[in-house]
């Protein structure tokens, strides 16, 4: 099968009929895509964004998560599967299929190697405020190196890819996918496949949509990945009868910068400084403990409980010594001589917020303080506790970050079993339709995060997307 071009002026032809589609243009999708060419299938990705932003959210991923009995590579001591189970049973408080989360598990001790083969690098992992240097493997570059070694691959191996190709409807009969419409920039692209891997992400970005389930405040929400996560394969899915899963209020979301852009502002928009502050909101009050469990199993809840406060806005609180606990927003902090100052530059009330540190550095018991472990710094007497890392607020300047919350994905998704193909919603097997990453996430990820866990799904369920896809192509 020939590429199909991706400049404007070039004219596609009317059909085309590849062994495989691949409806998305990241990890999942190029993991699917590359499984699938290996075994020998034709295969076709169809990506909505242009070349430059390519690749949905995995542009601005860092890391994923992978179960190890020793040390390998750059993973640091061991990770076994019952300790990787129950880190993921306490973000998601037993909200996940535990057939396919540890299926996920085990499978994701070949994810290194199998990215290492496709000439993805890795760098020796970060310590501090995410204390990720055993659990998680880094790649070397980032997202974009990642995706740029895996298109490489995608690409020698003979993969085409379109680009600036969204898919617009779908021809399901009886369950199967008969014919896919693609828009391309030369014109509409039917396609005929043998088998479909849908891997095009979740509906974040379509603000629209989730103004369905979160009413006004959706209009506060920040968009931290890609602006092309609209959804429309996930709802043309739904429309065509495949079972939905998930609940479509649940969303991976963390406490972002404020002044952060609405779409793409990407990982270096995130802020770490919740576990070592203090966070109100616009009324100068704390609502949830800060220090509840090591930052990788709770920072990715952050942006669900800021968009539960008025305004869906918060601001988090520290002095001089706390700030250096942290990486900086790549925005100055606002930084005061007073506690009062700051609740006027942040635009708070002096007074409640002058009260709330009050209370709070009252209830502040001593301990020995380190933040890569659930220490003992906690408060006692307060409503709201903090259980860990709690230190008193004293030592100007004092500095805050205004917080929004920073949706990376949706939770709303398609079902798929243990080999990634799409269950419908009489429960009976989609014939040759399979599904990969975000758009399926919500399987194993009911509620909360666990850092790297999202690039795991994508790393796992692509290669049994591809390897499914394949194999019932050649039948």
């Amino acid at each position: 099968m020939e590429s199909v071009q991706q400049t404007p002026d070039i004219l596609v032809p009317d059909i085309l009929v590849p062994d495989i589609l691949v409806i998305g243009g990241g990890h999942a999708a190029l993991a699917a895509a590359i499984t699938a060419r290996r075994l020998g299938a034709s295969v076709l990705v169809a990506e909505a964004a242009p070349r430059p932003m390519r690749g949905g959210n995995t542009r601005h991923t860092r890391n994923l998560r992978a179960v190890h009995d020793a040390p390998r590579g750059t993973l640091t001591g061991a990770y076994l599967e019952d300790e990787y189970w129950d880190d993921l049973l306490r973000v998601t408080h037993g909200q996940t299929d535990e057939a396919l989360a540890r299926m996920t598990i085990r499978a994701s001790a070949d994810l290194v190697s199998f990215l290492s083969d496709c000439g993805v690098r890795f760098q020796p992992s970060l310590a501090g405020t995410l204390s990720l240097s055993r659990t998680n493997a880094f790649f070397l570059g980032g997202g974009k190196a990642l995706l740029n070694a895996l298109y490489r691959e995608a690409e020698r191996l003979g993969v085409s890819v379109c680009y600036e190709t969204p898919a617009r409807a779908m021809t399901m009969r009886q369950g199967t996918i008969a014919e896919v419409v693609l828009r391309t920039p030369g014109g509409e692209l039917r396609v005929v496949p043998r088998a479909v891997v849908a891997a095009a992400g979740g509906f974040q970005a379509n603000i629209a949509w989730m103004r369905e389930y979160w009413g006004e405040a959706a209009e506060n929400f920040v968009i931290r990945g890609t602006p092309y996560a609209q959804g429309d394969v996930l709802r043309l899915l739904l429309d065509g009868g495949c079972a939905p899963v998930g609940d479509p209020t649940q969303f991976h979301a963390v406490a972002l910068d404020g002044r952060a852009p609405r779409f793409d502002g990407g990982i270096a928009t995130r802020l770490d400084s919740v576990p070592f502050s203090i966070v109100v909101n616009r009324d100068g009050q704390r609502f949830y403990d800060e220090g509840e469990d090591l930052w990788p199993k709770r920072y990715a809840i952050w942006g669900r409980l800021i968009a539960q406060q008025p305004g869906q806005v918060a601001f988090s609180i520290c002095d001089a010594p706390a700030a250096r606990d942290f990486m900086p927003s790549v925005y100055p902090a606002v930084t005061a001589p007073t506690i009062a100052h700051l609740a006027r530059a942040l635009g708070l009330d002096p007074l409640a917020l002058a009260a709330t540190v009050a209370d709070y550095n009252a209830a502040v018991r001593g301990g020995a303080f380190d933040p890569t472990v659930l220490d003992s710094c906690h408060t006692e007497g307060l409503a709201v506790a903090k259980t860990h890392w709690a230190r008193r607020i004293e030592t100007p300047p004092f500095v805050g970050y205004p917080l929004r919350p920073g949706i990376t994905f949706t939770y709303l998704g398609v079902r798929v079993d243990a080999t990634a193909r799409v269950r419908l919603a009489d429960g009976t097997p989609a014939p040759n339709l399979f599904a990969a990453g975000e758009i399926m996430a919500g399987n194993i990820l009911g509620r909360g995060y666990l850092a790297g866990f999202g690039m795991t799904i994508g790393g796992v369920f692509g290669r049994l997307a591809g390897e499914g896809a394949a194999r019932h192509a050649g039948n």
